[in-house]
């Protein structure tokens, strides 16, 4: 049985003489050997290596790669090229109008900077770096700038503030002026004993189980003694004392920033519901009144 070439005329005893030919010759420029296909021009031969999953063919650089992983570091370092959506851009600006304009990209235009998520691009939008800070802190002594209450808030309740303020003495100072509940939980506030003192938990050596230094509480582990004496002392497992008050709402909450957050976030209604924001307005304005 022959091989025989059309093009050239020629017969062949063996197919893979008859391959050799086609990859060989001048007049098969345009022959594929992985498909054993010849193209009648340059043009359908390059479509042909950009659409068939068989070749890492770069159309742009007219140069083939040695797998996929290859061809993909090719187009990161050489092109303007889009990961997500596998796509090559002629220029810069063609890839950041792409990463603008398409819903699968969360990107910030003026940092000219891709986020992994909507969530991570609004925190980073909510942030000082496009937000001002208009919020003072209002505690005596202090007069740092944030950019929400909430920050404020967060501000206090970590005991950075000159003013001597914590999470404690926030907590307490809520708990005797909210006498309508408007945003704390009486029922959680009902507990016996000392309601004014906040329950501290703290963690020995007994605390190692053998492998690492577990939580009591919540059965968490820790490489460090000293890092699960700081999760004790996060607000993690203090009472839920604030409650977010709209009807379909009711979550709540064991510090009042994280309160503070959720009203921000206009998760549910509560950001319209005027007693309740003023109250939390109130209290942040008189932390001044707030000594130690």
């Amino acid at each position: 049985m022959a091989y025989y070439c059309y093009d050239c005329d020629r017969p062949f005893k063996f197919f893979s003489a008859l391959q050799q030919h086609m990859r060989d010759s001048v007049n098969h420029p345009w022959y594929c050997a992985t498909h054993d296909a010849d193209f009648n021009s340059q043009v359908g031969l390059r479509e042909h290596l950009v659409q068939s999953p068989d070749h890492d063919y770069c159309q742009y650089c007219d140069i083939h790669c040695y797998d996929e992983e290859d061809l993909q570091m090719h187009f990161q370092e050489e092109h303007y090229w889009c990961s997500s959506c596998n796509k090559v851009f002629i220029n810069e600006k063609a890839l950041e109008e792409h990463y603008r304009q398409s819903p699968r990209h969360h990107y910030c235009v003026p940092c000219k900077h891709l986020f992994s998520s909507a969530n991570n691009l609004t925190a980073h939008l909510n942030s000082s770096i496009h937000t001002p800070k208009n919020y003072m802190c209002p505690a005596k002594g202090c007069g740092l700038k944030f950019v929400s209450q909430s920050a404020v808030v967060l501000h206090l309740e970590a005991g950075t503030c000159k003013s001597g303020i914590d999470r404690a003495k926030l907590n307490k100072f809520v708990r005797d002026n909210d006498r309508n509940n408007l945003i704390t939980d009486s029922s959680r506030l009902l507990t016996g004993g000392n309601p004014d003192r906040e329950v501290k938990h703290y963690a020995t050596d007994a605390a190692w189980n053998g492998y690492a230094y577990e939580c009591y509480l919540c059965y968490g582990t820790y490489r460090t003694l000293a890092a699960l004496n700081q999760h004790l002392a996060s607000p993690r497992h203090q009472e839920k004392i604030y409650i977010c008050r709209w009807e379909s709402c009711k979550t709540r909450f064991t510090t009042l920033s994280a309160l503070c957050q959720h009203i921000e976030s206009e998760r549910c209604g509560i950001s319209k519901f005027g007693p309740a924001r003023r109250a939390m307005d109130g209290f942040v304005r008189s932390t001044a009144r707030i000594t130690n």
